[in-house]
């Protein structure tokens, strides 16, 4: 009989293929610490057997509350070995209402918070929280004087989880050898755009059919690096962090925290990246405010070779041969601007490179394409274990997401939604019974996306399937193409379009602080708060001018004819995003409503017309 091919068993082979070779690098105080595929299979068995001495027991739900560091790795292993159900949640979230719905609705019976932080955040709601038997608490020299009988040091756990392996050395296989491919690994929240995210569930052959489907496209190997510092309760991160390193080997990178993250890239200078298009765009944002803030100098230097980058992204995107005198002058600014940029943001040694979660807009794709980053779209959810469409080197156009991964089927219904079928594809939605039943039909999922395939196979997605607008004359427009536009400008840090069955389209504008702050010190212009900054008049005329660049080329009936800037941040703990910061565009139409009134007054309002 063949083994299961699951998480735990891949970290066992590895364990013992790659004993000696660094599997988790994760820096602490300022230094690097290295784990062996060795130690990273010790520390999960030792979370195990000290799991299962406190008596979590098969199909019983564990939350994992902690930032991006290796311990999510070694719980949700660990949860899987004993086949009890890990989900992993947000540790930013500051609603509590909502952690406790996620917690209680889960029906968690242990929660691993990383710090007392966390583990206040779970105390608050302990009354509220029938089910839950043990607080387990990394950090827990914070919580000194805390007496509550549920809690338990980290440490603790994996003591006794020593003293089991020493009892019973081989108890450790024998339960990952119990481990079933069609076994629930892991539970993960969907967005939840629309109402209260729902909790899918995943078993180990829908989690690693991407990391399979990967090595027909871009194979990876040992000797790849990733930096893992998004989220874990993020999917993409637990594809590629969890899934497709187990699957191939690779190094998974910590940073330090998240001020650190663009000094630990350069160190590490990782070969494979994925990351949502909010980071590349802020990425780039950074780097344009400061090419303006640099000397006189600089930025004509950058300004007389940046088209020379752009060049050669457009000959390489057309798939055809690129001309002697692109090649050429590509060189020339190569040499002197685009290394020293690719040098400057840790991306100097990709291999590969993605995006997902929304669509990147196409300047911020042709730039990174025009510093020699070959960033490819690829399309997936929650649902899907992750990618399951994604461009293939040499063959990205960027009007598509591409084409599926092998073993992936898509199609189109007639309403325009994507289906999506094949082994990636989820269990069904924990508790959730009608919920599954929607969503699946005849074997395929309903995305909820809208989209159609062109005339070569590629997926061209549009949007959500009930976020497509319509304007009073008949137009239609997809929202999300609008605001991922807007976003390109670094003074930008959220758009959210409106229009549907309105005159014309419009749009509620969010300023990045950090970006029109610095704008406007260079220009003296006094201010002390957000919203004093947002309603400078200057500010407005500065946003007026970008989303005027924002609508070249786009058809006349659909561009952005009237728009508001925000006076506060929009903020996930108010249910204005989700925690993939993602906008909840019900909850904003509702707050905003009063607001959106004024912008289609006849006339229009004084500083509201672009």
């Amino acid at each position: 009989m063949t083994a299961a091919v699951t998480l735990p068993a891949l970290l066992r082979r590895n364990a013992e293929r790659f004993a000696g070779r660094v599997a988790v690098r994760e820096k602490r105080h300022g230094v690097w610490q290295e784990l062996t595929w060795a130690d990273y299979a010790a520390r999960v068995e030792r979370l195990t057997l000290g799991l299962r001495d406190l008596g979590l027991g098969e199909s019983e739900p564990i939350a994992i509350l902690t930032d991006n560091r290796p311990e999510w790795l070694y719980a949700e292993l660990a949860a899987q070995v004993l086949r009890a159900v890990p989900l992993s949640l947000y540790a930013d979230m500051e609603d509590l209402e909502g952690l406790r719905y996620l917690l209680d609705f889960a029906e968690a019976v242990a929660v691993l918070a990383e710090n007392q932080e966390q583990a206040d955040k779970v105390l608050a709601l302990r009354d509220r929280l029938p089910r839950l038997r043990w607080l387990i608490v990394d950090d827990f020299h914070e919580l000194r004087g805390y007496a509550d009988p549920i809690l338990v040091a980290l440490g603790d756990v994996m003591d006794r989880g020593a003293r089991a392996a020493a009892e019973q050395p081989g108890l450790w296989g024998e339960l990952v050898d119990k481990v079933g491919e069609d076994d629930v690994a892991l539970l993960s929240t969907t967005s939840g755009t629309t109402a209260r995210p729902k909790i899918a569930m995943l078993s180990h052959r829908s989690l690693l059919a991407p990391a399979r489907a990967l090595r027909e496209v871009d194979r990876a190997d040992g000797t790849d690096e990733y930096v893992s510092f998004l989220p874990p309760a993020w999917i993409g991160e637990r594809m590629t962090a969890l899934a497709w390193a187990l699957t191939e080997g690779f190094t998974v990178n910590f940073p330090e925290k998240p001020e650190t993250v663009r000094r630990d890239l350069r160190e590490i200078g990782p070969t494979i990246m994925f990351a949502p298009p909010r980071i590349w765009e802020k990425m780039l944002a950074d780097l344009q405010v400061r090419v303006e803030d640099s000397t006189w100098l600089k930025r004509q230097v950058y300004r007389a070779l940046l088209p020379a980058g752009g060049r050669m992204a457009d000959a390489r995107l057309s798939g055809k041969p690129v001309p002697f005198h692109v090649r050429a002058g590509y060189a020339v600014a190569y040499a002197l601007l685009f290394r020293k940029i690719k040098d400057h943001l840790g991306l100097s040694r990709l291999r590969y490179v993605y995006t997902g979660g929304a669509a990147l807009g196409p300047e911020a794709f042709r730039f990174f394409q025009a510093l020699g980053v070959n960033i490819k779209q690829v399309y997936g959810q929650t649902e899907t274990s992750g990618i399951v469409v994604m461009h293939r080197t040499g063959a990205i156009r960027l009007e598509t997401v591409g084409r599926p991964l092998p073993g992936v089927e898509v199609k189109v219904a007639d309403n325009g939604e994507i289906l999506v079928r094949g082994d990636a594809v989820f269990t069904g939605y924990y508790r959730r019974p009608e919920a599954t039943a929607a969503a699946m039909k005849d074997g395929w999922l309903c995305t909820g996306d809208q989209g159609f395939l062109d005339e070569s196979g590629e997926l061209v997605m549009v949007d959500r399937l009930g976020d497509v607008m319509e304007l009073t004359g008949g137009s239609r427009f997809a929202p999300q193409y609008l605001e991922t536009k807007l976003r390109f400008s670094p003074y930008v840090r959220e758009a959210v379009v409106v229009g549907h069955r309105r005159p014309c389209v419009a749009a509620l504008v969010q300023i990045d602080m950090d970006t029109v702050g610095k704008w406007a010190e260079g220009r003296r212009l006094p201010f002390t708060t957000f919203t004093e900054l947002s309603q400078k008049p200057e500010v407005s005329a500065l946003v007026r001018a970008e989303i005027a660049r924002a609508n070249q080329g786009l058809p006349e009936a659909t561009r952005v004819r009237r728009f508001a800037l925000l006076a506060k941040e929009l903020d996930a703990e108010q249910g204005e995003l989700t925690q993939t910061q993602k906008v909840r565009r019900g909850a904003i139409a509702e707050r905003y409503a009063a607001l959106i009134e004024t912008l289609y007054a006849d006339p229009a309002p004084e500083g509201t017309e672009v």
